[in-house]
């Protein structure tokens, strides 16, 4: 977290220039605000590092998600690393060239494999033999050539929360890379299919750069062998997971986690594909909600309007987020601040010194720009939140409308 981007002017809460108040007064709450500039800035930031090397960032649409976020990376020439057929949706609305598209995941269905091959993209990380005889099936069907890239497990331990590390042998991801020369003659002897690429994504919230070092020096070794078997690949996809700061962790600037795969891979003849996702979205995201009650008892509770359904990461990871209070408050309380949903796991901080709220301040969740609302649900039939863009000029937009009780119960009343 950048604690510089939030400042007080009299006791009001600023984030990057922009006051907060009068959003949620225009605009309601809960509501995600985000940063077009922090959004420029960490894009910059990677991309200047590449130098003359050949290289890309795709960014991983899973961590937001919203289509007028990937209008504006598309603008700074991002590609997308998508995880479904919906993600290639939205990325294809928004003018995402289907060449700078790679699809991911390790559950493709029979439709969104048939998508992907007849939108040509870039090509479909496979992650597993079944996924392999499945695409070359589809694709002969279509009369198409499927590119395709594997995804290699290199058994590396990242460090990181053990529900968002996925290049152990034990997760579900990839293909194990004592296998990897193996599937790779096997697809090219497969119709319809072309090798084109080689991957692997260890995890995500990563802070040791050691651990991409290690994936990618079994990267080098494997792309040797495949190519001594006269398979001939174009991209090295070094996959994502570059952590941010959320409390006190010591993240790695983007520039030193650049400079660290390029050095530890080579391979100056393939191109070389970052997927960022929580590095670019996630402190150029915060979420607003109103404190309804401070309820006293044994404990404090601070309970807002926002909850579980809107931002899960506390719940589901025991994730931390810094708090702001809007207007600043003297003093702080120990205590919880949880949300209205009826579920004991609905709470963004426990027993944690907070900002000694009063009933109408404002929290405001610090790092909340990535796996926010793209996580969001309509859990207890509670409408998701309004989705507000503060532009480089400093105006602020709408960038998805606050829904309705109706649009909670239209998908059911048009069966």
């Amino acid at each position: 977290m950048n604690m510089d981007s939030f400042a007080y002017k009299d006791s009001v809460l600023t984030w990057r220039g922009a006051e907060i108040r009068p959003l949620a007064a225009k605009f309601g709450t809960p509501l995600y605000v985000y940063s077009e500039s922090a959004l420029v800035e960490r894009c910059q930031a990677l991309g200047s590092a590449f130098g003359n090397r050949r290289a890309g960032i795709y960014y991983s649409v899973k961590a937001c998600s919203n289509i007028h976020i990937l209008r504006i990376l598309a603008g700074l020439g991002c590609g997308a690393d998508i995880v479904s057929g919906g993600e290639l949706f939205r990325c294809r609305k928004a003018d995402i060239s289907p060449e700078k598209i790679v699809f991911s995941g390790v559950g493709k269905t029979e439709a969104e494999i048939r998508y992907a091959i007849t939108e040509g993209i870039l090509f479909l990380s496979v992650e597993s033999e079944a996924e392999l005889h499945e695409i070359s099936r589809i694709a002969t069907i279509t009369g198409k050539t499927a590119r395709i890239s594997v995804r290699v497990n290199p058994d590396v331990n990242p460090g990181t929360h053990p529900y968002i590390s996925t290049g152990l042998k034990e997760n579900k991801f990839g293909i194990s890379h004592k296998e990897v020369v193996r599937i790779y003659k096997l697809a090219q002897s497969l119709p319809g299919i072309e090798p084109t690429g080689l991957g692997f994504h260890i995890g995500s919230q990563i802070t040791d750069l050691s651990a991409f070092a290690d994936a990618g020096k079994i990267a080098v070794r494997l792309v040797s062998e495949i190519e001594a078997a006269g398979i001939k690949l174009k991209h090295l996809d070094v996959g994502g997971g570059l952590g941010i700061r959320y409390a006190n962790e010591e993240a790695p600037d983007p520039a030193t986690y650049v400079r660290t795969l390029i050095q530890s891979v080579g391979l100056d003849h393939l191109e070389l594909m970052f997927d960022p996702g929580r590095s670019i979205a996630g402190n150029a995201g915060i979420l607003v909600s109103k404190i309804l009650y401070v309820k006293e008892g044994e404990k404090t509770f601070f309970i807002g309007d926002a909850g579980m359904n809107d931002l899960i990461r506390p719940s589901l990871y025991d994730a931390y987020h810094h708090v702001f209070s809007d207007p600043l408050r003297p003093g702080t309380r120990s205590g919880d601040l949880v949300g209205p949903v009826c579920e004991s796991g609905d709470f963004f901080a426990k027993d944690r010194e907070l900002p000694a709220f009063e009933s109408g301040d404002l929290a405001v969740l610090a790092s909340a720009g990535a796996y926010g609302m793209s996580m969001a649900s309509n859990y207890n039939s509670r409408p998701r939140a309004a989705e507000v863009l503060i532009a480089r000029d400093g105006t602020a937009r709408l960038i998805r409308r606050r829904e309705t009780f109706e649009d909670l119960l239209q998908p059911e009343l048009d069966v």
